[in-house]
């Protein structure tokens, strides 16, 4: 459950995040993948039957690939990130797969409607929110240390928040009111800090 794929896509993937994010970001990326994976067995999914674990691995690697500067496209980060996975994967994988993942990236800021679009959408939410610390009670104190040792955090909420609010205030096409890039940006010029960056501050992880 601790190992990542290790088919040629996969590190293909790998090698498209660490060459396009900053560690923090990545690491991030990574982590949400390990944690998606506890929440499925939490939550009694299984791997082949109930999600695609590949999909899933795409998904969470690439979710943030919008904040990188290959990513820098005039649409949210999140269809940025998703349009560029699909055109990542096209070629290696059929079209509903790369749907699948497409859906879960721009989806993942989205609560109330990635559950709702099947099993790897809503690991992929969950996973990234449970590395904000939503939800964290369902892991153990000997995963979360394995996982944060092999990926540590990097300031990861600073970093990422920073990462989306740049791109906003450069380009405000990418952060239409009430999306996520859009109160991010707004919270900042308001207060210097985020809901977000208290929420995870706050949180088992800490930053």
């Amino acid at each position: 459950m601790f190992d990542l794929p290790d088919d040629e896509i996969a590190r293909a993937t790998v090698d498209l995040v660490r060459r396009n994010e900053s560690a923090a970001i990545a690491n991030h990326s990574i982590r949400s993948y390990l944690f998606a994976r506890l929440v499925a067995a939490h939550r009694g999914l299984r791997a082949g039957p109930d999600f695609a674990p590949d999909l899933l691995f795409y998904a969470c690697a690439l979710h943030d690939i919008g904040l990188s500067e290959v990513g820098d496209r005039p649409e949210r980060f999140e269809v940025a990130g998703a349009d560029i996975a699909a055109e990542f994967l096209t070629g290696r994988l059929d079209s509903g797969s790369i749907d699948l993942v497409w859906q879960a990236i721009a989806l993942h800021t989205s609560p109330g409607i990635a559950e709702r679009r099947g099993s790897v959408c809503a690991l992929t939410r969950a996973g990234i929110g449970l590395d904000f610390g939503r939800d964290a009670g369902i892991i153990s104190a000997a995963d979360a240390v394995r996982i944060h040792r092999a990926y540590p955090r990097l300031a990861m909420a600073r970093t990422l928040i920073d990462a989306i609010v740049e791109q906003a205030l450069r380009r405000p096409e990418k952060a239409p009111r009430y999306t996520l890039a859009g109160e991010l940006a707004r919270e900042r010029a308001e207060s210097g800090t985020t809901a977000l960056e208290a929420q995870v501050a706050a949180s088992r992880w800490d930053d």
